[in-house]
């Protein structure tokens, strides 16, 4: 098998998979547990107090912007993408970047209500900066005509769609399975997934990665 031919059999499972955690997130936090109660008492003990129906209205902005921009850098990720349909691509990269822009904007407000204090809003922020960065780099790329480092930092970019997903999976672990306390759980669990969203990219090469 040739790896164009690998690349494209690999392709639907990390969409699938994909597919089913954006599933997941929009029934938990629209359907299972719309008042995100199950979260919000994590944050008892708060020096800023927490406004909680304009919190609400920001995480279901948040949560669902960060959907779209999954998706849509899925789509864009798809094999010959660019060279099959250009101006969907353009499109659709954009409505990445709009989104990615609401998820920083909407992460912006709500960190400082952070579960850990003032360290993990601390962390949030430098995630909401970085991706920022990362994302506005990638398209002065393109509208230079640099599609090999567009896509190399796209790449980059689209890892950070991935913080939250990282961040529950390490505080499930280190809370659950290790027994630490909640809070220190999710401030570790945080900036684990900052250095995993960070590094994964660069130990992956673009030409082997699944999402060519």
């Amino acid at each position: 098998m040739t790896r164009t031919r690998r690349q494209l059999s690999f392709y639907p499972l990390i969409a699938g998979l994909i597919a089913l955690y954006l599933l997941y997130a929009l029934v938990q936090n629209f359907i299972v547990d719309p008042g995100a109660d199950t979260f919000i008492h994590h944050k008892a003990g708060q020096t800023r107090e927490l406004q909680t129906k304009t919190w609400l209205t920001v995480l279901y902005l948040h949560v669902g912007f960060a959907c779209v921009a999954m998706a849509s850098g899925l789509l864009n990720f798809a094999a010959r993408s660019y060279e099959r349909h250009r101006r969907f691509h353009r499109l659709n990269g954009y409505i990445y970047i709009t989104s990615v822009f609401l998820v920083v904007l909407t992460s912006g407000y709500m960190a400082p209500y952070a579960t850990g204090g003032k360290i993990s809003s601390m962390g949030f922020n430098l995630l909401n900066i970085l991706w920022l960065v990362i994302t506005v780099t990638a398209l002065v790329h393109i509208r230079r005509k640099r599609i090999r480092q567009h896509r190399r930092w796209m790449i980059r970019s689209y890892a950070f769609c991935f913080t939250n997903l990282l961040i529950h999976l390490f505080t499930f672990v280190l809370h659950q399975l290790v027994d630490l306390p909640y809070i220190t759980s999710y401030t570790i669990g945080l900036y684990a997934a900052m250095v995993l969203v960070l590094l994964a990219p660069e130990v992956i090469e673009p030409s082997t990665n699944a999402l060519s």
